[in-house]
């Protein structure tokens, strides 16, 4: 197979086994070829802090200033003065409910423009580029790749399910319909005669983390997955439901271990705590790890 399947892959392992999966995958039948990957950290740069909270901060700046008494409101105070031990005390799941509060009321629409406004334009605060240009390139190769050889491509993300919606087709050529994430709950409403939906402040269920994303698979997709990519232990069951499946399979997992072109870090989930380093995990499991380091020769797409 030519190496302008995977042009950003050094060659390697990593490589080697995903064109190995490649090569493999016709012996699966065509409804059979599914590839599930993780957004956060897997398809795009979660960090110094995840997109979506980026977004709902700067959501949190314009509604402070057309209403200076929503600072008040302790979760908003934590967040705007950046109090990091008030945000530790009130809980990440207190405040990422207040922070959903912020777009209640908004219709699909407005919340989507606001969504994709934010990503597609938005400066990253360090890379030098926007949001939506700190995908990675080697990942957005290998669902190229996967297309080429019959897969459906689907992303499966603790992230809100329509805030990836609004780029997703834009980014990574999956339909809105291919993402599977955390829900909020929406209000029927009638206005003047017309139905009218309109978001609340509510999770719809649970965080889309952990086991949650095997159910949600089932539920929302109605396919088991032969690929699975995540870079968590947020995406520990997923990526084992995918490696397990009957006939040629592929778990991948990204680490993060490139601080000059990206970040170091270790990924860890957003809802729960994990005794042992994800990339051990991985190891022990017999997973393919991709260094970002060592395995891609470019990390980002080329500014324009």
């Amino acid at each position: 197979m030519s190496r302008e399947v995977l042009p950003s892959w050094r060659p390697g392992a990593a490589r080697d086994a995903v064109l190995e999966f490649l090569q493999s995958s016709h012996e699966l039948a065509p409804v059979d070829r599914v590839a599930v990957f993780d957004n956060d950290g897997t398809l795009w740069c979660e960090k110094p802090a995840y997109p979506q909270l980026a977004f709902f901060l700067h959501e949190l700046q314009l509604a402070a200033t057309a209403d200076p008494a929503l600072a008040q409101r302790e979760e908003y105070r934590a967040l705007i003065t950046r109090d990091d031990a008030a945000i530790a005390g009130l809980g990440m799941a207190r405040i990422a409910l207040a922070l959903a509060e912020l777009c209640a009321g908004m219709s699909a629409d407005e919340y989507a423009d606001r969504s994709a406004r934010f990503i597609l334009n938005g400066p990253h605060p360090t890379l030098g580029r926007p949001f939506g240009g700190a995908v990675y390139q080697p990942m957005l190769e290998l669902l190229d790749a996967l297309r080429a050889h019959g897969f459906s491509n689907f992303i499966v993300s603790g992230g809100g399910t329509e805030f990836v919606r609004a780029v997703s087709q834009q980014l990574y050529g999956i339909a809105p319909e291919g993402v599977v994430g955390t829900l909020i709950e929406y209000e029927y409403l009638s206005v003047d005669g017309a139905p009218v939906l309109r978001r609340t402040g509510n999770v719809s269920g649970d965080a889309n983390e952990g086991v949650a994303k095997v159910i949600n698979i089932q539920q929302h997709l109605g396919r088991r997955p032969v690929l699975a990519a995540g870079n968590s232990a947020g995406d520990l069951e997923m990526i084992e439901w995918a490696r397990t499946s009957p006939g040629p399979s592929l778990a991948l997992l990204i680490d993060h271990d490139d601080a000059e072109r990206e970040f170091a870090y270790e990924s860890v989930a957003g809802t729960f705590e994990s005794d042992e380093h994800i990339v051990h995990i991985a190891h022990r499991l017999g997973w393919t790890v991709v260094s970002m380091r060592d395995d891609w020769s470019t990390v980002f797409p080329a500014v324009e």
